[in-house]
């Protein structure tokens, strides 16, 4: 019986991922995939789930693989049942921990695997079996990050009741409500995950418990990392011993600590960015922007917004003070936050590294805005005396379209410069 503790991935060095490619055959011995089965006190479903899926995989995975039962310091005969398989089965081993959380035993197992794609699943085997080889093949070809199983798509076939339909449903709409997470099923047991994603990811991924799975995701999703969903049949066990109440105040919690995370940029999400794709012809073009038209239209959004966001500002404060100061107070607010939201939104840096020095330069954009913008105030007051409040908002949106568009060039060429990976000939 062997016991893995975490090593390795909290000391993992910075920098992007490489480009996804399509995993090389596998040495002898060495699986390419590892499914790992968590388990407290299930000593009257193991052995049958680990049979099971051992015999699936052996007649239809064309890999080698590797399956092993995780232990959550379980106080029944689970350890003996997991040791006995491990010692029976070539392929299949057990891992003891000593301190229970499905998230604290797939984050030791993953940590410790050497195959390239780690998945786990529930020991009910509530998803159809039939569903594993189309999650773990995208990862295996390098087109996707991650995979999960989902129970809401279209075509899946879930049998379970309305109480448990409820729940998964309206957690699933607070995420996307809270969290803008687009993926569908958070809490699906039926998940896997690259090895080289792996290490980068779960240092970021504090809780240990069942919101494991969902934090994982979120951050994965904001990171910009493709996450593959596969429809699955799903059958619920009545059987569980999942504590609903307490399961849902903890994810709660947990929706609103990594919300604030997000929302502070607390979280190095720049270390998980991928190229653009695996094609040397996608890197070596010279002469060329990199993704010139979405920087544009995100751009344009983000102005649109902020834009609005200014002319409300700029009427409340003109409530109870000049022209030119409320022009002043309304764009430096607008253009922080058009700084922030372009620095994620139009130009991808994520995380809190230069933070500080992005916000500086665009308040330097902020300063030649705001020299536009009070030039025009000043002519028109020049020209008309005491103009309408309406002529004012008319001069101001031109002077904000010239100065929109000195702040894309600034923000491109300055700012947010984009980055040169050395090519062959560089290095």
């Amino acid at each position: 019986m062997r016991t893995h503790t975490l090593a390795g991935p909290a000391t993992q060095a910075l920098g992007t991922l490489p480009a996804r490619e399509h995993l090389p055959v596998s040495e002898a011995g060495r699986p390419v995939l590892d499914v790992v089965i968590p388990v407290y006190n299930e000593e009257k479903d193991l052995e049958p789930c680990v049979r099971r899926l051992h015999a699936h995989l052996e007649r239809t995975f064309p890999y080698g693989f590797r399956v092993t039962v995780a232990d959550n310091a379980s106080t029944d005969a689970t350890p003996d049942i997991a040791a006995a398989l491990a010692a029976e089965l070539p392929e299949v081993r057990s891992v003891r921990l000593e301190q229970k959380g499905r998230g604290r035993a797939l984050r030791t197992v993953w940590s410790a695997s050497d195959a390239p794609v780690l998945a786990y699943m529930d020991v009910d085997l509530s998803t159809d079996l039939n569903a594993l080889l189309p999650l773990v093949a995208p990862l295996i070809s390098g087109h996707s990050d991650l995979a999960i199983g989902s129970r809401l798509a279209r075509s899946s076939r879930v049998v379970r009741g309305p109480k448990r339909e409820f729940i998964s449903r309206a957690y699933n709409l607070i995420l996307r409500g809270s969290l803008a997470a687009r993926f569908s099923d958070a809490q699906c047991g039926f998940k896997a995950i690259r090895r080289d994603v792996a290490e980068r990811l779960l240092p970021m991924v504090e809780d240990t418990g069942w919101f494991f799975d969902t934090e994982m995701l979120v951050l994965a999703e904001r990171a910009g990392l493709r996450i593959h969903e596969v429809p699955v049949d799903w059958v619920d066990d009545p059987d569980s011993t999942v504590h609903l109440v307490r399961t849902a105040t903890d994810d709660l919690k947990g929706v609103w600590r990594v919300g604030r995370a997000l929302a502070t940029g607390s979280l190095p999400l720049d270390r998980l960015a991928r190229p653009f794709g695996d094609d040397p012809r996608d890197r070596d073009l010279s002469g060329v922007p990199g993704g010139l038209a979405r920087q544009l239209v995100g751009f344009c959004v983000v102005g649109v917004l902020s834009t609005l966001f200014y002319l409300v500002l700029y009427s409340l404060f003109r409530l109870g003070t000049g022209a030119q100061l409320a022009n002043a107070g309304a764009l430096l607010v607008s253009a922080v936050a058009n700084t922030a939201a372009n620095r994620r939104l139009t130009f991808g840096v994520r995380g809190r590294d230069r933070a500080v020095r992005h916000q500086a330069q665009g308040l330097v954009v902020f300063a030649i805005g705001l020299v536009l913008t009070s030039g025009s105030l000043a002519a028109l007051g020049a020209a008309t005396g005491d103009p309408a409040h309406s002529t004012e908002l008319a001069v101001l949106v031109v002077a904000n379209l010239a100065a929109t568009v000195l702040r894309f060039l600034l923000f491109r060429l300055w700012v947010f410069p984009e980055r040169r990976h050395p090519t062959g000939a560089d290095r």
